[in-house]
């Protein structure tokens, strides 16, 4: 698969409009807790899907053609991208197809059905290969990838802007799954304010783009699929990203398992607030390490599966 390009401000601002009837303006809110750092909260699980991902979905399907719609829309994601394609897809009137990987949280794929997403499961590696090259698999125009999308990116990127709006952070602390959402906000951030710091979030379970970072390349990383943080990290950082990464991350660190538990514990005792693994992984980082501040971390969906939040609560990581 080819690289593909940040989205222009021409087009961020164009994907506002296009996402304005569908998503929501999320809140920024200050986290409550014991240091001396301020830090934000940027809750996008109060999206209608529980997921940023609803924003470069909409976006996606509203840059396409009618007649690219009306032949039905195909993507490959661990649940909350396909979500968002497809609430969208089913207000636009247009038929979505999910491949999602054998790992994808129960939850997701109830949401998917509900959704009338028809659900076609697949093994990890061969899902995975899907995002790398989705043309080696025979895809064509209706695929939207959840993430080497300019279109996705755009979308995504007006998180940065409502951001902005509010606060000028020096550091921006981003879940990193395929890259979409990281690149798209730092594009935006970049653009508006440069001095900002981007800082990508990754777990135990899969460091690939710290290990990219220290190779200046992508690398093969071992990556457990198998955790309670569902929907991010990766085996390596897609080549067809790379370049982008080099260009906006500042920086990459990770979290523990637990620490991501103790944020997700912190956020429902002091704000009410359900975080999915993925959403709290920055929220730990922000916890764990130090950053100049303010901080913004993006809180990037709630899907959190009943049975790890109860285990959660209860003091032991699932």
């Amino acid at each position: 698969m080819s690289t593909v390009g940040a989205p222009s401000e021409q087009a961020i601002e164009a994907a506002r409009a296009n996402i304005s009837r569908v998503a929501v303006r999320t809140p920024l809110l200050q986290l409550d807790h014991d240091g001396p750092t301020p830090i934000y909260l940027k809750l996008e699980q109060l999206q209608p899907i529980g997921s940023f991902k609803i924003r470069g979905a909409v976006n996606a399907l509203m840059s396409m053609s009618e007649e690219s719609r009306r032949r039905g829309v195909i993507t490959a994601s661990a649940g909350n991208f396909a979500q968002g394609l497809g609430y969208a897809a089913r207000k636009l009137g247009v038929t979505t197809t999910a491949l999602v990987p054998d790992t994808a949280a129960q939850s997701k794929l109830l949401a998917l059905e509900r959704l009338g997403v028809e659900v076609e499961r697949r093994p990890y590696a061969e899902w995975w290969s899907i995002l790398e090259d989705p043309g080696a698999h025979g895809f064509d125009e209706r695929f939207v990838h959840p993430c080497a999308d300019p279109r996705v990116m755009a979308g995504n990127a007006t998180i940065a802007l409502e951001i902005l709006d509010e606060l000028q952070p020096a550091s921006v602390l981003i879940p990193y799954g395929g890259g979409g959402l990281a690149i798209g906000i730092a594009a935006a951030m970049k653009a508006r304010h440069p001095n900002t710091r981007i800082v990508v979030t990754e777990s135990e379970a899969g460091t690939p783009v710290a290990a990219a970072l220290s190779a200046n390349a992508p690398v093969r990383v071992n990556f457990d699929s198998g955790t309670f943080i569902t929907g991010m990290g990766s085996p390596q950082v897609l080549p067809s990203m790379w370049p982008l990464v080099r260009s906006y991350v500042d920086e990459a660190v990770s979290v523990s398992l637990t620490a991501v538990a103790d944020a997700i514990r912190l956020l429902v005792e002091r704000h009410h607030i359900v975080a999915e693994g993925a959403g709290a992984v920055p929220v730990a980082a922000a916890l764990s390490h130090r950053f100049e501040g303010p901080v913004v971390c993006i809180v990037s969906g709630g899907h959190l599966d009943t049975r790890h939040l109860i285990s959660i609560l209860n003091g032991v990581t699932p």
